[in-house]
């Protein structure tokens, strides 16, 4: 009797998926925010437009740098936890057996069943660093064009995320006519991304989509208030 392959399907490009979500969630809040606050000054839809391209370009580039940047922090803060780990191993080999047993205790092991691995470890610095880093201190080990993919994909969701409340006001002469279609698309789309990320991280997309909408639609709702707020001074 044939057996049916066990198939797991996980999510494993969770840093994507953070960095598409923080590029769009501000994409669709900042410059939808901008453009409505100039919609209630009287001014051509040119001029919004123009406004929010200039921020679109500024915004993409700011927070593309802040995911470069935040993403080479972590590689050099698991570089300098490694390099300690290394000098401890063989510096203070018992402190670190020590370690090593109070991981496997919290799983149940007894000091007969750890011993084994702890000599196994004194024989493999490598592999004996490694667990180090994974279970005592949490990290994995970066990818090396993790930082130049992070703020890209960062940039180029803000950008995408951007040009959705702008599109409006392209198309019509009228800001304020442009600023009802603008809310109307910056819904949908709240809702649509809200939706797409349920899908890929596993979570119930109607909910994903309704609590996307939520959150954004009072994100951009509270910079509409500011924005207004500034521009009728």
């Amino acid at each position: 009797m044939h057996q049916i392959a066990h198939v797991e399907r996980h999510f494993t490009a969770s840093e994507l998926v953070r960095d598409i979500v923080i590029g769009m969630s501000d994409g669709l809040t900042v410059p939808f925010a901008l453009a409505a606050g100039l919609s209630g000054s009287n001014i051509p839809t040119s001029v919004v437009v123009t406004a929010g391209l200039a921020e679109v370009a500024a915004g993409s580039i700011a927070m593309g740098l802040g995911g470069y940047l935040a993403a080479r922090s972590d590689a050099e803060h698991y570089e300098n936890e490694k390099r300690r780990e290394e000098i401890e191993v063989v510096e203070l080999p018992h402190v670190e057996r020590e370690e090593v047993s109070v991981v496997f205790q919290e799983y149940g092991l007894t000091e007969a069943e750890i011993e084994p691995i702890l000599s196994a470890f004194e024989k493999n610095h490598p592999a004996w660093v490694d667990f180090m880093m994974r279970f005592e201190l949490g990290l994995e080990e970066p990818d090396p064009r993790r930082a130049l993919h992070s703020g890209l994909t960062i940039a180029g969701a803000y950008v995408a995320g951007g040009m959705i409340p702008l599109a409006p006001y392209m198309f019509v002469t009228d800001a304020h006519h442009g600023l009802l279609i603008s809310v109307g698309v910056t819904i949908v789309a709240l809702a649509i991304f809200g939706y797409i990320k349920g899908r890929f991280t596993g979570v119930q997309p109607f909910r994903s989509s309704l609590h996307t909408t939520v959150i954004g639609g009072l994100a951009a709702t509270a910079a509409f208030v500011i924005a207004r707020m500034f521009s009728e001074r």
